[in-house]
């Protein structure tokens, strides 16, 4: 899969249903890399999903009409914090990978967060290389380690923290 067959835009509430499937995907299959987990959400109604859409912002990669990934940006609002958002619940589906189409997410959450911030962050599992790279490599920069950030089924990940100066 070439990158000029990847489309990116950002869900729209009535994407609800493909959005699911897709976070219970990487829920299941990568339960380290996120603070939920998938016996929660396995149950949860299509009104969270839509919910979350309609009140944050969460682009979607296509290949053809099928969504492979997903990545959200949040604007934090506190009087002293709001110049930095985040970046967050980002997940492609494993056949997708080394596409291009994590590469196209993040440059859209970018693109996107320019204007509205000054600083973007994000935190990554450790184990994740691929990640890592990829975020490295779009100028984000480690800035902290969180130990046993995460506990899932009694074992803990660790969590690096990185930023990127969007000024």
């Amino acid at each position: 899969m070439s990158p000029s067959e990847i489309h990116i835009r950002q869900l729209l509430p009535t994407d609800a249903e493909s959005f699911r499937e897709l976070r219970l995907e990487g829920l299941r299959l990568n339960p380290e890399a996120f603070g939920s987990t998938y016996d929660f959400e396995k149950d949860q109604p299509l009104d969270r999903y839509t919910g979350w859409l309609t009140n944050s912002t969460v682009f979607g990669a296509y290949q053809n009409s099928h969504l492979i990934g997903t990545a959200n940006f949040t604007q934090l609002s506190g009087q002293k914090d709001s110049h930095k958002g985040l970046l967050r619940a980002m997940y492609v589906r494993p056949a997708a990978r080394r596409s291009g189409a994590g590469r196209q997410l993040v440059q859209a959450i970018i693109d996107h967060a320019r204007p509205k911030v000054e600083q973007l962050q994000l935190s990554v599992v450790s184990t994740n290389q691929p990640a890592l790279c990829l975020y490295q490599s779009l100028g984000f920069r480690q800035y902290g380690l969180e130990k046993n950030a995460l506990k899932h089924n009694g074992l803990y990940s660790d969590e690096i923290l990185m930023s990127l100066d969007l000024t």
